[in-house]
Formats: C-alpha cells, sequence, structure tokens
C-alpha cells in the first residue's frame, strides 16, 4: 500500500458539495489527481476533473475507477430540510443507491480501487442527552440512526474483499465557505450576527464538532495508511453544550449578545424561516474519537476556541 498520494488518482463521488470540494482542495495539493463524480457541475472551479454521476446508474464514469487508487463516497442528500415523507426517502435512498451502484461499477473492471473511504455519520447514536458515546456504543433510535444503518450496510455489502474499507461517521464539520457554501457553520453565523445566537433549549444538548482540516486529514489518513479499516468517528476529542458552542462562536465574531430560544420558537422559525429541521438544533450527542485516540491521532485544531479563530478570522468573517 503506498504511504503518499504524489500522483494518484482519487475518485470522490457526490464531490460537488461543501465537504467534496474542501477535501478536494487537500488532497491536490498533496499531488493526488482528483476527479469529482455529480449529478452537478461545482459552483466553483478548482484541481480537479469532473463527471457527471446520477448516484443511481453505471454509465461510462465507471471507467474512471479502472486503475485508480481511492474512492470516497460522500454522496447523499442533505439533511437540512423538513423532514417530509418525500425527504425521508430521499435522504435514504440518496445514500443507500450511490453506494450500491459504486459496489456495482467495483465489479464491472479489472483493477478497482483498493481502498474505499465512505461517509457515514455520527449520528448514528442518536440524540442521548448526557451519555458519551464511542465506536462502541449502541445505535440510537429514529430515523437518523436508521438511515445511518442503511448507509453503512449497503457500504459492507458493495466492500469487495480486496479492498480496505473506513467508515468515517462524521459529526458537525466545521468549514470555510469557498464558494460551495460553508455548511451549517454560515447559518449559525448569520443568527449570531442578528443577536440569534444564544441558547437553544436546555442549551445542554451535546454539540460534537470537528474543523474541516482535520477531517481532510482523517479522509487522507484512511487513503493513505494501511492499518486503518472499519468504522472510526471523525469528530474532535472536546464536544460542547449546544450553549457553550454559541458562546465561543459570538466570542469569534465579537457579538456580545446571544438571545435565547424556546422549543416553540425553534420549531416555528425552522420551519418557516429556515426551511429546516427543528431536531437539528433541539437535540445533540456527545461523541470522542476512541479508535483515533488509541492509534495516536493528533487533531491539528481540537479545541472548540481555537478552530472558531482560525475559521472567522478577527472581524467574524467566513475566510474564503
Amino acid at each position: 500500500m503506498y504511504r503518499s498520494l504524489q500522483d494518484k488518482r482519487i475518485l470522490i463521488a457526490g464531490g460537488s458539495g461543501f465537504l467534496g470540494v474542501s477535501l478536494a482542495y487537500q488532497l491536490a495539493a498533496h499531488g493526488a489527481e482528483i476527479v469529482v463524480l455529480s449529478r452537478n457541475v461545482p459552483r466553483v472551479s478548482g484541481p480537479w476533473r469532473y463527471r457527471s454521476w446520477d448516484g443511481r446508474t453505471l454509465g461510462t464514469w465507471r471507467d474512471e475507477l479502472e486503475e485508480a487508487d481511492g474512492l470516497v463516497n460522500l454522496a447523499g442528500r442533505s439533511v437540512a430540510c423538513i423532514k417530509s415523507p418525500d425527504h425521508q426517502d430521499e435522504i435514504l435512498r440518496s445514500r443507500v443507491e450511490s453506494t450500491r451502484v459504486l459496489g456495482e461499477a467495483v465489479r464491472t473492471i479489472d483493477s478497482p480501487p483498493p481502498v474505499w473511504v465512505q461517509m457515514s455519520t455520527a449520528h448514528i447514536y442518536g440524540d442521548p442527552p448526557q451519555s458519551v458515546c464511542t465506536e462502541q456504543s449502541a445505535f440510537g433510535y429514529g430515523l437518523a440512526p436508521f438511515v445511518a444503518r442503511a448507509w453503512e450496510e449497503a457500504f459492507h455489502a458493495s466492500l469487495l474483499p480486496s479492498q480496505r474499507g473506513v467508515i468515517l461517521r462524521t459529526s458537525f464539520v466545521l468549514g470555510r465557505n469557498r464558494g460551495a457554501g460553508g455548511g451549517a457553520l454560515d447559518t449559525l453565523t448569520t443568527l449570531a450576527r442578528l443577536g440569534l445566537g444564544g441558547r437553544v433549549g436546555s442549551g445542554q444538548q451535546g454539540l460534537s464538532w470537528i474543523h474541516e482540516t482535520d477531517l481532510n486529514r482523517l479522509f487522507e489518513r484512511a487513503l493513505i495508511e494501511p492499518t486503518m479499516q472499519g468504522a472510526y468517528i471523525a469528530s474532535a476529542p472536546h464536544p460542547v453544550p449546544q450553549v457553550e458552542f454559541m458562546r465561543e462562536l459570538r466570542r469569534a465574531i465579537r457579538m456580545p449578545i446571544g438571545l435565547p430560544a424556546f422549543p416553540w420558537m425553534v420549531r416555528l422559525g425552522s420551519r418557516f424561516l429556515l426551511r429546516t429541521d427543528p431536531e437539528l438544533a433541539l437535540y445533540g450527542r456527545y461523541v470522542i474519537p476512541k479508535r483515533l485516540e488509541e492509534e495516536g491521532f493528533e487533531f491539528q485544531l481540537p479545541d472548540l476556541r481555537e478552530a472558531m479563530r482560525d475559521l472567522l478570522g478577527r472581524d467574524g468573517q467566513s475566510a474564503g
């Protein structure tokens, strides 16, 4: 197994969004040739080649997998939406079907990628109020854990016996806005600038997070480290309550005021103003990356205050 990405060809399926663009820049900077498979052309130009992919059917895009050095699958509809029956169905299908068709594709070529790194979610552990979850913790109950289990089961069924497989159960990713969006941090920063960045509900719901730099380093490590295999929690080692998270965000943008929001306010505002799921704000989880800690992985930005300062800068603006 190679230990460097120099001159290696990496495919990023579902790579046109915030996470995919961030990862593509990181891997390309380390010498990799990047191919982005996606339904949509990335909204920004960058160091990659784009191939159209509907995430459901085999096509000529599968030729890109021949003799590729690694496959990363990020594909899946955003969960930041109102959970109507149609949206719930699409959230599930977009993850399971894209994983299955990648599995079909690698079975139709002579030389498939030796490693497949699969995105998953730390929401697989549900929303326990106080428990701190590790990779060995019980899975939760509800839509998100159900989808996550189906996603991972599709991955295990699709992975070739000859491939090394890694699953990254990712928490809330803090990242920069590069024109492809900056993830949910952009929305939270806007609310905080309006004075609405205070306690939500009890404020004690867990907010597990990771800086995009460290997440990208984890993807890179998964691609090149031959001992890395199986499921890992991809989250910084210090999760915090929601009230503390927003306090650090306000500090970074120099906003002294953060009005609290009662649950009924969040439910109304999320549905009619933000058009998203209020449970994303009202519930949460504390997860820690036990396996990474045991393997000696060192986070570059393990502290929330430092991570916020890095992303938001002196003037509180998201870095471009």
